[in-house]
């Protein structure tokens, strides 16, 4: 009854097909109308974990670049303007060794300690340049969040419907 799903680039059908079945597991569709609404759950609740990742992977963007500025500051002060480019090139190559190389980073967060900047500037960097974006983000988790809520809502409805009437208890 669904389409095959659009997967991004590194995300996996496996895991899609895991998280589908253990959501048709515990909702336990009892008509079609269910099973449609069960789909479109999956498929939202999926988005919830894909907009989470995507999150998670624009913070370590964002904190590799807060790193990158904190050590052009550091490090570009008095540069020869002959030198911007090239010293603008191994800053960049020094952040992204903070990001690959735990030995690299350990002397990376030593040195931008000794010239003030601990993991709370380098964190409130990291929410400055992104925070249009974790807005978007937010709004979007909001949203899918909202509509499976009125999803599960609405399969609660259609089973109150269609359960028979009991007899009330004297």
């Amino acid at each position: 009854m669904a389409p095959p799903p659009l997967l991004l680039p590194g995300e996996h059908l496996d895991r899609y097909h895991a998280l589908q079945q253990a959501i048709f597991a515990d909702l336990a569709p009892r008509s079609a109308i269910e099973w449609l609404l069960a789909i479109d759950v999956a498929e939202l609740s999926w988005e919830i974990q894909r907009y989470r990742m995507l999150r998670h992977r624009l913070l370590e963007t964002s904190r590799q670049k807060a790193i990158e500025a904190a050590l052009r500051h550091i490090d570009m002060v008095g540069i020869d303007p002959d030198f911007e480019r090239q010293a603008e090139y191994y800053t960049q190559q020094n952040a992204l060794s903070w990001r690959t190389d735990p030995i690299a980073a350990t002397e990376i967060e030593a040195r931008l300690a000794a010239y003030g900047f601990d993991q709370d500037a380098v964190t409130t960097e990291v929410y400055v340049q992104a925070r249009e974006v974790l807005v978007l983000f937010e709004g979007l988790l909001n949203a899918a969040q909202t509509k499976r809520t009125l999803l599960l809502r609405e399969i609660r409805h259609q089973r109150f419907v269609s359960a028979p009437m009991r007899r009330p208890r004297f």
